[in-house]
């Protein structure tokens, strides 16, 4: 049976106790010449301290007797470096650091590390020492020269690792206390602690012990405030030969799917339909703008991985799962592999898909875009993400910002984008505008989730109307029944959205009402531009492969907006109709009639894609007369039944 390291960042013990793993150790020699101080950044939860593990094995003079044993297998081993096992190890983890406390206990802390850090250091190579190394209890930074004066003494260099280097500055700046920013300052600024400590950094990179420095973090925010300190790394982040260094690609995935369907007796189908869920709520990172482009928004074939043998009656290869791959599959894409080796662990165990599909680890980083939405136009850039209005495009990533742009009250697209991308909560497109602009998206469905929360939080703060906003979308998706959902939006969605300014309001903007308060990835894949292209309607809401045999019905909803000022109406005219007398307006018949020619387009291309009858689709029109009411009618048509069809992925 195959072993998952879900939660495991040990290269050492994934190797030893054969865990699964993926190969990326190719990378080290390209690292080894681009730089000898150097910065990598990802989201949270993407694998950079396993990375930082590999590397510690690699370099270790310690694990010189075990290299065969844990990279001969791996491509470094094929062709190792001449720095292999040729260093001391000193390693940092600054996301070990406390911040609960005020600035003097923070600064005592970071101090607590070092220390705790420099021990471990000199138990691990004692013997390589004739010169005692001193500890000094309340300065990490004392010990830390105490530990440079006495490599200086041997022949041999430190490869100094530091992990998630700005994790406890970014928990300060974003802790919500009134004085969060005075703190983080504190520790960045002048002669905070923080800063001081790069200083030594930079000193020891001067002949002074220290050969090689490795840094992974979330963002550039920190590093740039501390600059005038450390003006010295290499920011390899977005170079594309490390984009996948850390994710997980479809090849990859799909050969570990198939390996645990086979202990599942899993159908060739089954397994599809693990792939096709993975793809659409984990895949679609992308780090690296240099990557070639892909014309057109074609799909880039992924090369074919060798499954046969997987199954006992289904000889089945990767090929077979790709082939009804959508342009979603397009090179360079990334699956986050936290949430992979989530999926996989729950399905080994219970042989069934999770119904939970993000995991808990993870939930946190909607807190990220909480803290965008509070920003000075953040709300309108995370509706617009959420409802697709409109590309979000900018010229380049804001890759040198500090506190400082932070602390401005007002922001530009550029800057909020930015942080979003280094959050995790954005990613890079593979297709770029025809003036070389590049778009940013949401990576998948896990993450749009997050946005839908966040919305749906804000618009709804008190628990007596979430509750009853449960009830009323639970009604569609059991009975089909869109009057009291729509009725809810009425009383309280719109009043929400009455009182911020939009300067373009339409069906989109309607959508993302809706959207927000229907997202649910328990039952539903959403929106679903994996499965059945953008353009097949406004939204759609398919029920989940694993859950096709329940009695949830496949929704199906096209939007159209009236505004009331081109057809002069009044909120307060619209607000005493009745449904009748809104049906009865002339812009509402237009809407309506062209609405319905839509969706018929859309049934029948879904019917084609899925087959006649596969589908429980319900589908609805909902006409918007401006933001005061909604009118709503359910398209039917005669369909003749044929036998299911499998689900395309």
């Amino acid at each position: 049976m195959i072993r998952l390291p879900y939660g495991n960042a040990d290269f050492y013990k994934i190797i030893q106790e054969d865990y699964f793993y993926i190969d990326r150790t190719a990378a080290i020699e390209t690292m080894e010449s681009v730089g000898s101080v150097l910065l990598f950044l990802r989201p949270r939860r993407f694998g950079k301290s396993l990375w930082v593990s590999v590397l510690h094995n690699y370099y270790d003079i310690r694990r010189a007797p075990e290299f065969d044993l844990l990279f001969g297998h791996l491509a470094i081993g094929q062709k190792p470096t001449p720095r292999h096992n040729k260093y001391f190890i000193l390693k940092w983890n600054f996301s070990l650091i406390d911040t609960t406390g005020d600035i003097p206990e923070i600064k005592q802390q970071l101090h607590n590390h070092l220390n705790g850090q420099a021990e471990q250091f000199i138990q691990a190579y004692r013997d390589y020492f004739d010169h005692e190394i001193q500890l000094d209890p309340t300065d990490g930074l004392r010990s830390f020269q105490s530990i440079l004066a006495a490599v200086s003494r041997t022949p041999y260099k430190i490869y100094l690792l530091i992990d998630e280097y700005d994790n406890f500055a970014n928990e300060v700046l974003m802790a919500g206390h009134g004085d969060s920013h005075e703190r983080y300052e504190a520790l960045v600024k002048g002669e905070g602690l923080l800063k001081t400590i790069f200083r030594a950094i930079k000193f020891g990179t001067e002949g002074q012990g220290i050969d090689r420095v490795f840094i992974t973090g979330v963002s550039p925010v920190v590093m740039s405030d501390i600059t005038s300190g450390f003006n010295i790394s290499e920011n390899i982040y977005s170079m594309h030969q490390f984009n996948d260094l850390c994710g997980f690609k479809e090849t990859e995935v799909a050969a570990v799917l198939a390996q645990i369907g086979q202990q599942c007796h899993f159908s060739a189908e089954q397994v599809e339909e693990g792939l096709t869920m993975m793809r659409t709520f984990y895949n679609g990172y992308s780090f690296s703008y240099d990557l070639p482009p892909v014309a057109g928004g074609s799909s880039e074939k992924l090369p074919p991985v060798n499954l046969q043998g997987m199954w006992s009656s289904h000889q089945v290869t990767s090929s077979h799962l790709m082939t009804k791959s959508p342009n979603y599959l397009q090179g360079g894409k990334l699956y986050n592999p936290t949430l992979v080796l989530y999926f996989l662990k729950y399905l080994q165990r219970e042989c069934k898909f999770p119904s939970q599909i993000l995991d808990h680890n993870l939930a946190m980083d909607r807190n990220k875009i909480a803290y965008i939405a509070q920003l000075p136009h953040g709300y309108e850039l995370i509706t617009q993400l959420l409802g697709e209005h409109e590309p979000l495009v900018i010229s380049q990533l804001a890759n040198r910002f500090g506190v400082v742009e932070m602390l401005k009250p007002e922001h530009d697209t550029t800057f909020m984008a930015s942080l979003l991308y280094f959050f995790g909560v954005v990613t890079l497109s593979r297709e770029r505008t025809i003036y070389e602009e590049l778009i940013l998206q949401i990576p998948n469905l896990v993450i749009r989730k997050l946005y839908a929360e966040q919305l749906f939080e804000l618009m709804l703060p008190l628990g007596q109307e979430i509750d009853e906003a449960r009830q009323v979308t639970r009604q569609l998706y059991q009975k089909g029944e869109m009057g009291p959902l729509c009725e809810f939006i009425e009383r309280k969605q719109f009043k929400v959205f009455a009182n911020r300014d939009y300067e373009a309001t339409n069906e989109l903007t309607i959508k993302t009402v809706f959207l927000t308060l229907l997202f649910n990835d328990t039952f539903y894949i959403m929106d679903s531009e994996p499965a059945i292209g953008r353009h097949y309607g406004d939204l759609i809401m398919l029920v989940r492969p694993d859950l096709r045999h329940s009695a949830l019905l496949d929704i199906l909803i096209e939007f159209k907006y009236v505004p009331l000022g081109k057809h002069q109406l009044t909120g307060e005219q619209v607000a005493a109709m009745s449904q009748v007398e809104l049906l009865a307006l002339k812009p509402v018949q237009s809407a309506l009639t062209k609405a319905k020619k839509q969706l018929k387009i859309y049934r029948e291309k879904l019917q084609q894609v899925y087959g006649v009858g596969f589908l429980k689709l319900r589908c609805y029109v909902v006409v918007s007369v401006g933001y005061d009411r909604l009118v709503w009618q359910e398209y039917k048509s005669v369909v003749r039944k044929t036998s299911p069809q499998p689900s395309p992925t």
